[in-house]
């Protein structure tokens, strides 16, 4: 099935015509496209990240999208182009360097195949080594998008078992107290958002209105500690008041009202910024 969506992502920015000569190659293969933007504005290089919006967008899109996911910092080396099946029948198209690390985990990926230059690279860019979003990932996109080629024309199949995945963090469950990662910031509002699934933090029995110590540390230096509610939504406690909530991905955010928990506090992202929270207990 192909229903003629695609959605671009990628670190390139907007300052220059990158987006822009993916968008037309897409067009010039399929001009019937309806051509979407995820984001291109992934922080440079920041594979989590890119695995990440993907992660965050694809439930959101009916089956048959295709989405073309570029964030390369081994572009033109041996790493592999691949387009990945999702188990809601959408289409992945991107390098195979852990970009589809929460997919595989989250959504599910049900086939990979690797992607045939030969068959499936834009005429006369064989001797351009470093924009395959524009002349591999765009252009293959378009040509499944569109129903040009079929997913089994995309090139050989591999095992999905052996996709590159982003080490994560497995959540820590103890008595009382929960133990993730800081993964993603809300970034336009600087809220956190951790690793801790809903699941896991009902582990701690929370109730609206009930205060829980969160401590945050990167790598092994105290950043953060303080006595915080749990709510449902921002207005929950006063402006400038912090709140742990469950956000749209049922994972446990960390917040200011009205203001950037991340900038309060320098707060940063990744697998050095662990995240507790303890229940606390009633003298």
């Amino acid at each position: 099935m192909y229903n003629h969506l695609l959605v671009l992502q990628s670190d390139f920015g907007l300052v220059d015509g990158a987006v822009s000569a993916m968008t037309g190659v897409a067009l010039e293969e399929a001009p019937e496209l309806k051509v979407h933007h995820l984001t291109h504005d992934i922080t440079p290089y920041n594979i989590f990240e890119g695995s990440y919006r993907l992660f965050q967008t694809v439930d959101y899109w009916p089956e048959g999208t295709t989405f073309v996911s570029v964030v390369d910092p081994g572009v033109g080396s041996k790493r592999k182009s691949v387009v990945a099946k999702t188990a809601k029948n959408q289409y992945i198209v991107t390098p195979d360097n852990g970009t589809l690390s929460f997919i595989k985990k989250h959504v599910g990926i049900v086939a990979i195949r690797e992607i045939s230059e030969v068959e499936n690279r834009r005429q006369n860019t064989e001797h351009s080594y470093t924009f395959h979003g524009r002349d591999v990932y765009a252009y293959t996109g378009a040509k499944l998008a569109s129903g040009h080629i079929s997913f089994e024309e995309v090139g050989p199949e591999l095992s999905v078992e052996n996709i590159v995945e982003i080490p994560v963090v497995e959540t820590v469950i103890e008595d009382n107290l929960v133990r993730g990662t800081v993964d993603i910031l809300d970034v336009r509002f600087g809220s956190l958002w951790t690793s801790i699934t809903r699941e896991e933090f009902q582990s701690l029995h929370p109730n609206f209105d009930d205060r829980f110590e969160v401590t945050i540390y990167h790598n092994d230096m105290l950043v953060y500690q303080n006595q915080v509610t749990y709510g449902k939504s921002f207005a929950d406690v006063r402006i400038g008041q912090p709140i742990l909530y469950i956000n749209s991905l049922y994972r446990v955010g960390l917040a200011i009202n009205q203001g950037s928990f991340a900038k309060a506090y320098n707060v940063g992202v990744g697998p050095s910024w662990t995240l507790e929270i303890r229940r606390i207990e009633n003298p």
